[in-house]
């Protein structure tokens, strides 16, 4: 019996989460070599992602900070 409380889980297909489990789908409609390694790749990134806690906005944002360094200069240089 489903409860309201379960409404907030993510969606899984078995132990793997519907981020992760969606390239798979793509590798069964389109069943080549490359599409498969794509898909398996896919899935092994999302769920590193989904084990460390993050998900994929959240890990372009961590991305683009680790890019940007730690120095955040308030004034741009050209009116320095």
């Amino acid at each position: 019996m489903a409860n309201w409380r379960d409404s907030a889980r993510n969606v899984r297909f078995f132990i793997i989460d519907y981020r992760a489990a969606f390239p798979l789908l793509i590798a069964l409609l389109h069943i080549r070599l490359w599409t498969i390694m794509f898909a398996v790749f896919a899935t092994v990134f999302f769920s590193l992602l989904e084990r460390f806690g993050f998900t994929v906005s959240v890990f372009v944002r961590w991305v683009r900070a680790y890019i940007a360094g730690p120095r955040k200069i308030a004034q741009p240089w050209w009116k320095s």
